[in-house]
């Protein structure tokens, strides 16, 4: 049963996650051992499959994340991209280091229809002591079609 974080004190310390590598961490996410990130339930979103340098969340938009002209905010592409490409790059992170996003780009190809289910596939391309590079892409679940493209440069750091 995966489990969400609702407060603060719900999410593992930097001290316990720094135990664990990338990999286990998002595993421990997917099989419900840690909780996932509050950001998936207010975007609609969560941690569907993981792997080493590959990492997919699965998302359906709704009304909440449309912007004025009724459509998909480019925040929500964003968003999952972002979460997808990084954590594709975490899973590779060892024991003892961290992560963050340096810089993400984007690129829109197509609309989602709202209500549309998703999946948002991160791969890696290289990561090393210090940086990790990423590419993700969006594609509808049914369709298959491709809706959007991204690319991320992450630093990792090491804290233990």
């Amino acid at each position: 049963m995966r489990r969400l974080a609702t407060k603060p004190e719900d999410l593992l310390s930097t001290q316990d996650a720094i135990k664990l590598t990338g990999l286990e961490f998002m595993q421990s996410i997917l099989d419900g051992t840690n909780p996932g990130p509050p950001i998936g339930a207010t975007m609609g979103y969560t941690l569907h499959s993981v792997e080493a340098g590959h990492c997919v969340f699965r998302g359906t938009p709704e009304f909440n994340v449309t912007n004025p002209m009724g459509t998909v905010h480019g925040g929500w592409y964003g968003t999952l991209l972002d979460s997808a490409m990084a954590c594709a790059v975490m899973t590779m992170v060892p024991r003892g280091s961290v992560y963050t996003t340096l810089e993400y780009k984007i690129n829109i190809l197509r609309s989602i229809p709202l209500g549309m289910t998703i999946d948002c596939i991160g791969k890696i391309d290289h990561v090393g002591r210090s940086t990790g590079v990423a590419h993700g892409e969006i594609r509808g679940v049914d369709d298959g079609k491709l809706y959007a493209t991204g690319s991320t440069t992450c630093i990792v750091m090491k804290v233990g």
